[in-house]
């Protein structure tokens, strides 16, 4: 089955002070930041991946520089946080389960890798990094199994960040779904998560990559960061 993978890029991106949307940021290797991540989506998942881009802030330009993709546009991208762009795109999806990023993240080809294994058995996950706990981070706690149990920046004795690269399976797709739906329009899309797991059972796996590279691009500095791995 081809693998659906939808990239989150609705925003606009305003912290990092860019005339263009973030994802079009240019790296120090050329590459704009959305490129490498289809760089990574190609060498993971092959040229038979179908891509979705949710658009809104100058999606014009989005559009122009990745034409062979698929878009759905977030209307209201200026109001609303990724819950509903991810909702949108969730939507619109065929059937079978959803691999999704954040439009921003700059990372190690490795870390499609090792989703690829967890997205070729339909086991929904969320990938994380262990080796730091900032405060303004999506943090995780997990279950006597293992499982994600909480998962917000207002986690306490968070056990690692989330790095926004995350698959929803093909069972619990309509679960994340309804919980998308219902929360507020300014939450991340981490909530829909969180519920799911809290009143469906949804079993979601930690995958950690805390050994490879994957920087959420927000600030001026976080760019620099970046740009010490490509």
């Amino acid at each position: 089955m081809t693998t659906q993978i939808v990239i989150l890029a609705a925003g606009m991106g305003s912290r990092l002070g860019r005339s263009l949307p973030k994802p079009l940021t240019e790296l120090n290797d050329g590459r704009t930041i959305m490129q490498q991540q289809f760089d990574n989506i190609r060498h993971a998942f092959g040229n038979e991946a179908q891509v979705t881009i949710v658009v809104g802030y100058k999606l014009e330009h989005i559009i122009e520089a990745f034409p062979e993709s698929n878009f759905v546009y977030n209307e209201q991208y200026d109001q609303t946080n990724t819950s509903k762009s991810l909702l949108r795109a969730l939507r619109a999806s065929a059937p079978g389960g959803v691999l999704w990023m954040n439009g921003d993240v700059v990372f190690d080809p490795e870390a499609l890798e090792r989703a690829a294994k967890l997205v070729a058995r339909d086991q929904s996950f969320v990938t994380v990094n262990t080796s730091k706990v900032s405060d303004e981070e999506v943090k995780y706690t997990t279950d006597a199994n293992g499982y994600i149990r909480e998962l917000s920046k207002t986690v306490k004795g968070g056990l690692g960040e989330a790095v926004g690269i995350n698959y929803i399976s093909r069972d619990a797709k309509a679960a994340l779904v309804r919980h998308l739906n219902r929360v507020d329009d300014q939450d991340y899309f981490e909530r829909g998560l969180e519920l799911a797991v809290e009143q469906d059972g949804l079993r979601l796996e930690p995958l950690d990559i805390s050994d490879l590279y994957a920087v959420e691009i927000d600030f001026a500095e976080d760019l620099e960061r970046a740009n010490l791995f490509v």
